[in-house]
């Protein structure tokens, strides 16, 4: 009931949280663009949970969801005023359909959230963030960026994990990236962007933010990161989504595999193998790495990247005794894991991260417009991942 109307019962929630609780805003992003994804963010945690009420995972997620709330200073009378103003949306989206059993169902539901995200806070001893000094920025072209930060205090992550960040240059916005390094003896971090249109963050980021600047960093979170199990590993990286992926084959140059390890990055075009210098050395030193490079043909589409990799990878056999560790565009990881399951690579075996793709309707300015264009050519909801429903190891 409430995925058909899913634009006005978020835009309903929000109307009556602000309303009745204005001092609540301030903890909200600015911007209308920023808002929006905000409004995404909160559907796709919602039907995270709703789909998992069963899911012995559920209690360590909303563990982790409630520590990483505390870096929105969020407070646990907070909790209490969201529940009222989610169970009003609820109520005015279903219509009919908002009994009094609904009702009780969904109160009990979302005190067990609360209880479990409030547990998370209550027992995490890390602090809210960690401020962190720009010490070198590095430009590779006009849209990406590899910052070197260094935690004011001891900052604990492991290779593959990624971060959120805030910057003063945009108030209240959070957004995550990946950590491009394992850990250093000096504890500083690289954090690899691209900028993407009307991202401010991320145009922030790579624009603007200078050494000597100071970010705020949530804390690390991710389940990309390596199992050492004797098995073949393969590595696929696109665009930034390079930065886990350079991380991990740090952790295994310091450490060296038993098994091969076949490494396939992939780029729009050659420019953007920005570390191509870093990756040759690795390709020539390690004698367990196997390098392939794949980008589109000269003059072609960028998107013509994505097919070639399809074809490299049924070049190559064994998918099913591989463990594949995956990172990238949400389209392009998505897309990628289809190829490797026609394969026969083991889904279990297929490691990722699930990232909500971006906000992308089918309407001209990239939303439903209204409810007129929601029915007559309504998109797939972008807050929400279908293959949430069956369990998978990312």
């Amino acid at each position: 009931m409430v995925e058909r109307r899913a634009e006005h019962a978020v835009k309903f929630f929000y109307s009556h949280l602000f309303w009745h609780n204005p001092g609540v805003r301030e903890l909200f992003p600015l911007s209308s663009d920023d808002m929006e994804r905000q409004r995404d963010r909160l559907f796709a945690a919602l039907t995270h949970v709703v789909s998992r009420l069963d899911d012995e995972a559920l209690g360590p997620y909303l563990h982790d969801l409630g520590r990483d709330h505390r870096k929105f200073l969020v407070r646990p009378e907070h909790y209490a005023v969201v529940g009222s103003s989610l169970l009003a949306a609820l109520a005015e989206t279903s219509g009919d359909a908002w009994t009094p059993q609904a009702e009780k169902a969904w109160t009990e539901a979302y005190q067990l959230i609360a209880d479990a995200m409030l547990a998370g806070a209550d027992a995490s001893e890390d602090p809210p963030w960690w401020d962190a000094e720009v010490v070198r920025h590095l430009r590779y072209g006009q849209d990406i960026g590899v910052l070197t930060l260094r935690p004011h205090a001891p900052f604990p992550y492991l290779p593959g994990q990624y971060t959120s960040v805030s910057s003063e240059r945009v108030p209240r916005t959070w957004r995550t990236y990946s950590i491009g390094n394992a850990p250093r003896p000096d504890g500083t971090v690289d954090l690899h962007v691209s900028r993407i249109d009307r991202g401010r963050l991320s145009t922030a980021l790579v624009r603007e933010t200078r050494p000597g600047d100071v970010l705020k960093l949530g804390a690390a979170g991710g389940r990309l990161t390596f199992r050492r199990a004797d098995r073949p590993v393969s590595l696929i990286a696109a665009g930034t989504g390079w930065a886990p992926i350079r991380a991990m084959l740090e952790e295994l140059a310091d450490r060296p595999p038993h098994q091969d390890v076949r490494l396939f990055v992939v780029a729009r075009d050659g420019a953007h193998l920005y570390d191509r210098p870093l990756i040759d050395r690795y390709g020539s030193s390690c004698g367990w790495l196997d390098v392939t490079y794949i980008t589109p043909a000269p003059g072609r589409h960028r998107n013509e990247a994505t097919g070639r990799l399809a074809t490299a990878l049924s070049n190559r056999g064994l998918w099913p005794d591989q463990d594949v560790y995956l990172s990238g565009p949400p389209r392009f990881v998505d897309q990628t894991a289809r190829v490797l399951a026609e394969l026969g690579a083991r889904p279990a075996r297929v490691f990722h991260d699930g990232v909500p793709a971006a906000a992308t309707g089918s309407g001209p300015r990239g939303r439903p417009l209204g409810f007129g264009e929601w029915f007559l050519d309504r998109p797939a909801p972008h807050w929400h991942d279908p293959s949430a429903r069956a369990p998978k190891e990312n």
